[in-house]
């Protein structure tokens, strides 16, 4: 793409759903949006609109702010969703009001994968979770129970490598290692354990599951 979207088409990708990427708009924004290569139209009935990765990484894109910090919630704002990667300073919300929206988020990546990938699985990650390993990896976590570290609290913590399609994992004792590896292979990612080579320590290596 040579030129940024006009300010009614950023309005409009602004406005997806934080996970889907499912668009409202008008018939002709969101066509214009399609021959721009920012979204698709889906080929099953109702025909909803949703971003291509170009559109996702226009969405994520806020030139005139400085990048927030990956552990923060939900942007009242902008309606970004973020998992917890854990490491933060400041506590988690673990509130119910949390919860419903980890929970809405992971049944809207399940859907995004029943969309987007060729077969139409939920059991293994799609294009998105690829291209947002990190956040992929943690709301898989977070979406099953799994506390972050946060303010001193032992838990995970989720952190991208040089390897491609691959995050490190990290957990406060052996146990809660092993969970954190069954609940990514549930999840569709391939898991393997290793060990720091500088502090002994133990975590995970983990990719999307491709098939």
């Amino acid at each position: 793409m040579t030129r940024p979207p006009t300010a009614a088409q950023r309005r409009v990708i602004d406005a997806a759903d934080p996970v889907t990427g499912r668009l409202r708009g008008t018939e002709a924004q969101l066509e214009a949006l399609v021959k721009r290569g920012l979204a698709f139209r889906h080929p099953r009935p109702p025909h909803d609109h949703f971003l291509t990765p170009t559109g996702h990484r226009i969405r994520e894109t806020v030139p005139e702010e400085p990048e927030k910090p990956a552990e923060q919630a939900a942007d009242p704002a902008t309606g970004v969703f973020a998992a917890r990667v854990g490491g933060t300073r400041e506590a988690a919300d673990t509130g119910p009001a949390r919860a419903r929206e980890v929970h809405s988020a992971w049944q809207g990546l399940l859907e995004l994968r029943r969309m987007t990938n060729p077969d139409a699985a939920t059991d293994r990650p799609c294009g998105w979770e690829r291209a947002h390993l990190v956040q992929a990896a943690a709301l898989a976590l977070e979406a099953a129970g799994h506390p972050p570290e946060a303010e001193g609290s032992p838990g995970y913590r989720v952190r991208a490598t040089p390897q491609p399609e691959a995050v490190a994992v990290h957990a406060p004792d052996g146990e809660a290692l092993r969970a954190c590896a069954i609940t990514l292979e549930g999840a569709g990612w391939q898991v393997g354990e290793y060990t720091e080579p500088r502090t002994r320590a133990r975590y995970l290596l983990a990719s999307p599951r491709r098939v």
